[in-house]
């Protein structure tokens, strides 16, 4: 990771949690920020399931935990039932909305032009957007991982991004929740392909700003390693967020 960019180390909850758990989960998460000496090395945020968003607001305020969305719609309102406006994630406190999250273009069959419109939205209301990216084991075995995901990203990130308002998540499919991750030398290679493609787009500069997440089955044992990549600017968390312990353990791997 660059000194320039401080690393984010987000927490995507999923679909888990009861009222309980994430309220304890939550407060652990901010009694430690709270407790930190001094500034820390790193911004850390987590992306709780939709209901619970005002009560986890209330409960890390003023922690310097920042509270994210899985996702948004890419209008501001209409007639979309089950969806949720940027503009509303805004209102209770979200920093952050994961976009385009590959089980999102999976299930949900989501495009670039999709994502690229939630992303819009979220910048729009904000907020910084967190776009995901990744390849599938089949395109990564036929040698198509880079043009994949360099790609998605020409796809879904909106004209007009920076570091302040815009984060990637490159996430191998073939990673998540699997256990499998990809190797320093696989993950570093893909991470400077996406930063080499926002740079052709958006300027050396403005791409040097932007952070770049790891999002495949980073834990404890792996986050020095992959932290300390050049490009690797932190990391999207599935698993090892639902535990207090496992997700210090990563922020606390920020060299």
């Amino acid at each position: 990771m660059s000194q320039g960019r401080t690393p984010l180390i987000a927490g995507n909850w999923k679909m888990n949690g009861g009222l309980d758990e994430v309220d304890s989960l939550a407060g652990e998460l901010a009694q430690r920020m709270t407790a930190l000496d001094g500034a820390p090395a790193f911004d850390m945020a987590i992306c709780p399931p939709f209901p619970l968003l005002p009560m986890i607001a209330a409960r890390i305020e003023e922690s310097g935990l920042a509270l994210g969305a899985q996702d948004c719609h890419g209008k501001e309102s209409g007639a979309h039932t089950g969806d949720v406006s940027a503009v509303l994630l805004a209102q209770v406190g979200c920093a952050y909305v994961i976009v385009g999250h590959s089980e999102r273009r999976t299930d949900h069959q989501e495009t670039d032009a999709q994502v690229l419109a939630k992303a819009q939205a979220a910048q729009a209301a904000g907020m910084t957007a967190i776009v995901c990216v990744g390849e599938t084991e089949a395109e990564r075995d036929a040698g198509r991982a880079a043009e994949v995901v360099v790609g998605q990203v020409a796809g879904s990130v909106p004209e007009g991004s920076n570091g302040e308002n815009l984060v990637i998540a490159y996430e191998p499919v073939w990673a998540i929740g699997t256990g499998k991750t990809a190797t320093p030398e696989d993950a570093q290679e893909m991470h400077a392909a996406i930063r080499e493609s926002l740079a052709g787009r958006f300027g050396a500069e403005t791409a040097a700003g932007m952070r770049i997440l790891y999002g495949g089955s980073m834990k404890p044992g792996n986050a020095a390693e992959l932290l300390a990549l050049a490009d690797v600017d932190g990391g999207l968390i599935g698993g090892a967020a639902l535990k207090a312990d496992d997700f210090w353990a990563i922020a606390q791997a920020v060299a």
